[in-house]
C-alpha cells in the first residue's frame, strides 16, 4: 500500500524527513508571525476611516486573488531563491485575509458601545485596547486561521524556489513518478492545515462564546 510505504521511507529517512519537517513550519510560522505584525496595526488604523478601509479591503481583496505561486515566482527574480524569499512571498499571503478580519472586526463593534465608553470618559486608547480589540478577537482569529491555512499549502510551493520543506518530497515524487515519496510531503501538509483549522477554529469558539 502507498500510504505504508511513504511512512517506511519516513521511518528509514527520519533525519532528512524531520529536517524539511522543521523548514517548513519555520518558514510558516515566521510568515504568520510577520503576517499578523504587519497586519493587526495596519487594520486597527484604518478600521474607523471609511475610505481608507475601503481602499485597504479593496486592494486586501485583489491581493488574495493572485495565486500562491505565482508570489512565488514574482519574488524570485528580485530577492533570489532560499528562506528570505520564500518567508516574504508568505507573508504577502498570510497578510491579505488578517488584514481584512482585523478591519471587519474593529468595523462591526456595536456603535452604542463606543458612545457610552465616550460617555464614560474613557479615552481613545482605552476604547481600543479594552473594548474595540477584545470584541474584534473572533473576527481577527477567523483570519489567523484562514492565513494559517494558505500559508501552510503555499509553503509547499516554496520548493520551487529553493525554499524548501516538505514540498522538496512532493516536487521529488513527481520528478521521478514515485508516489509514495510525494505522499511523504502531501500527507504531513494536510495533517497540518487541518490542525491549524481545528486549532483556531476551536480558539476562535471559546473567544466568541466569552465575548
Amino acid at each position: 500500500m502507498i500510504i505504508v510505504e511513504a511512512i517506511q521511507w519516513i521511518a528509514a529517512n527520519l533525519s532528512t524527513f524531520t529536517g524539511a519537517f522543521n523548514r517548513h513550519m519555520v518558514m510558516s510560522l515566521i510568515s504568520l508571525a510577520i503576517g499578523l505584525a504587519v497586519a493587526l496595526p495596519a487594520g486597527i488604523a484604518v478600521a474607523r476611516s471609511p475610505r481608507a478601509a475601503f481602499v485597504t479591503v479593496n486592494v486586501a481583496g485583489a491581493a488574495r486573488s493572485i495565486p500562491s505561486l505565482a508570489i512565488l515566482a514574482a519574488a524570485m527574480p528580485i530577492l533570489g531563491i532560499g528562506l528570505l524569499p520564500s518567508v516574504i512571498a508568505l507573508c504577502v499571503l498570510a497578510i491579505p485575509p488578517l488584514l481584512l478580519n482585523t478591519i471587519i472586526g474593529i468595523r462591526e463593534v456595536d456603535p452604542a458601545i463606543l458612545d457610552a465608553a465616550n460617555g464614560m470618559g474613557m479615552g481613545r486608547s482605552d476604547i481600543l485596547w479594552q473594548i474595540e480589540i477584545p470584541l474584534a478577537i473572533p473576527s481577527i482569529l477567523s483570519g489567523v486561521r484562514t492565513a494559517a491555512i494558505q500559508v501552510i499549502g503555499g509553503a509547499a510551493l516554496a520548493s520551487f524556489i529553493g525554499g524548501g520543506g516538505l514540498g522538496d518530497f512532493i516536487n521529488a515524487g513527481i520528478a521521478i513518478m514515485d508516489m509514495p515519496r510525494l505522499l511523504v510531503g502531501a500527507i504531513p501538509i494536510a495533517l497540518l492545515a487541518i490542525l491549524a483549522e481545528l486549532t483556531f477554529g476551536w480558539l476562535e469558539r471559546r473567544v466568541s462564546h466569552r465575548s
